[in-house]
């Protein structure tokens, strides 16, 4: 059964949409309030923690996901270098690095002005990029802050992205 064929409610919240992506995906999440859920998705590199959270303020639907990244105090400027060459690379999402939590993070802001709704598939995706996104660059941070790449060499691992089949 595809994810947009097992829910036919259209005015749930986009936190309850989150909810049910994550039960079909299988991943284990924590409801951590009405407006916020937490989840670890297993990705090839690592499992990334992911949490998402509406803000009805402003009627939008945040992402962060974050994974650990502790690197030595003076890879910190060439890791810079790479999330500005990265950023560059990303149409949808950044990431930053929040250096006291010691976390890599990428962050996206779904905004839903004027009462409009996500659909499932849109926020499946939002959880794909995400993911997708870290997966590509991990190897080009670690380079960097580890294997004494240089920011344009490191960034030469990334994954390309892929259209098609192979």
């Amino acid at each position: 059964m595809s994810l947009s064929e097992q829910f036919h409610t259209e005015d749930l919240h986009p936190i309850d949409i989150v909810e049910h992506i994550a039960e079909f995906h299988e991943w284990d999440f924590d409801r951590v309030a009405d407006d916020q859920i937490a989840m670890a998705v297993e990705g090839q590199w690592r499992t990334y923690s992911i949490t998402l959270a509406w803000s009805g303020f402003d009627e939008t639907l945040r992402l962060i996901c974050t994974f650990e990244m502790e690197p030595p105090e003076d890879k910190l400027p060439a890791l810079y270098e790479t999330l500005n060459r990265t950023n560059d690379m990303c149409w949808a999402g950044a990431f930053t690095y929040w250096h006291e939590q010691r976390l890599m993070v990428y962050r996206y802001g779904l905004v839903l002005a004027g009462g409009q709704m996500a659909g499932r598939e849109q926020i499946d995706r939002l959880i794909g990029t995400a993911v997708t996104a870290a997966e590509r660059f991990y190897p080009a941070f670690q380079l960097v802050a580890w294997g004494d790449q240089a920011p344009a060499d490191a960034m030469n691992v990334a994954i390309a992205e892929a259209y098609g089949r192979a």
